[in-house]
């Protein structure tokens, strides 16, 4: 009859049996990947913080100093001794950093947050150390995905603030996280008059500065209590970061228009930090005014974004 081959058995009178096959092979390989944690790992400007996360669930953490003088290797073997406990408790890494992050590849954008050399191949670098698959992402925008997620996926779009060493930024448009340069809102200048980055005028180290140049010795936390027990010093340098954060999230609301700007960090979730800046929104027409709603997640939020991106669920939501 001119056939190349003839096949005989199951295989072809039985196609229900095929089928099961490559049912159960699919349900076996995306059980194991599902089911393992993620080691997560957020690298800030200050500290850096690592977590074994299931799901959503965190099931440990630990915290590393940044040593603000030493280099990308010597902060992963950091966090990698820390985590010594968890090798091989995980199957894959997700790491959120300050700075940008496209292709595996990270830099600084302001040296001045985090001094990181040009090009850095982190998740090269990380995936020889740690022995598993990485995914890596810039911090804010790790932590705005895991924001969204926080919400349920009930809002379209939402933009995310991390107020802290630096001001990070993530936006989240109709389901799908925007990555590259998108969010990096701690390096406009309209807010800050142009004259710096506005992280260097809003962020914890700018309120380190302002203390130390008026003569006091307090750190951040002690300045926003003393702004609260109203010294007017500490108020007038607590007041001035609030009106510029206005600034931006008035300026994000006309350039994105989300459902709400979510705000993190240690400064945006400080007392009464959230509610000078809406304050300085209040004169606003509703219509331009933005919601603004404190994190969720705190400071764990972008350990939980990055973890679900890196068992690869939402990759296909990353405008990359």
């Amino acid at each position: 009859a001119g056939a190349f081959a003839v096949t005989v058995g199951s295989a072809i009178t039985r196609t229900e049996h095929t089928t099961a096959w490559f049912r159960d092979a699919l349900a076996d390989a995306y059980g194991t990947a599902d089911d393992r944690p993620v080691l997560a790992i957020d690298i800030g400007g200050t500290k850096s913080m690592a977590a074994l996360i299931s799901g959503r669930k965190v099931l440990e953490r630990t915290r590393v100093p940044t040593a603000a003088g030493g280099t990308p290797d010597g902060w992963l073997s950091a966090i990698h001794a820390a985590t010594c406990g968890w090798h091989g408790r995980y199957g894959a890494v997700g790491i959120a950093a300050t700075g940008l992050v496209e292709d595996g590849v990270w830099q600084a954008l302001n040296r001045a947050t985090l001094n990181i050399p040009d090009r850095y191949p982190l998740k090269d670098k990380a995936e020889a150390l740690f022995g598993a698959p990485v995914f890596a992402l810039n911090d804010a925008q790790a932590a705005a995905w895991g924001e969204y997620l926080a919400t349920g996926k009930t809002m379209g779009s939402i933009v995310f603030l991390t107020i802290s060493t630096g001001i990070g930024g993530g936006v989240v448009s109709k389901g799908t996280l925007m990555t590259g340069l998108a969010g990096h809102f701690g390096l406009t200048r309209s807010a800050s008059g142009g004259t710096a980055p506005l992280e260097d005028r809003v962020s914890g180290k700018f309120v380190a500065a302002e203390t130390a140049r008026l003569g006091h010795e307090e750190d951040t936390p002690a300045v926003f209590k003393a702004a609260a027990n109203g010294e007017a010093w500490a108020a007038d340098i607590v007041d001035g970061s609030a009106a510029k954060v206005a600034t931006l999230c008035a300026d994000i609301k006309l350039m994105f228009d989300p459902d709400a700007i979510v705000i993190g960090g240690g400064i945006g979730l400080a007392d009464g930090f959230l509610t000078r800046v809406s304050q300085h929104l209040a004169a606003l027409p509703p219509r331009l005014r933005p919601e603004l709603v404190a994190a969720r997640c705190g400071a764990e939020a972008g350990l939980i974004g990055v973890a679900d991106l890196a068992r690869g669920n939402n990759q296909d939501k990353c405008i990359i």
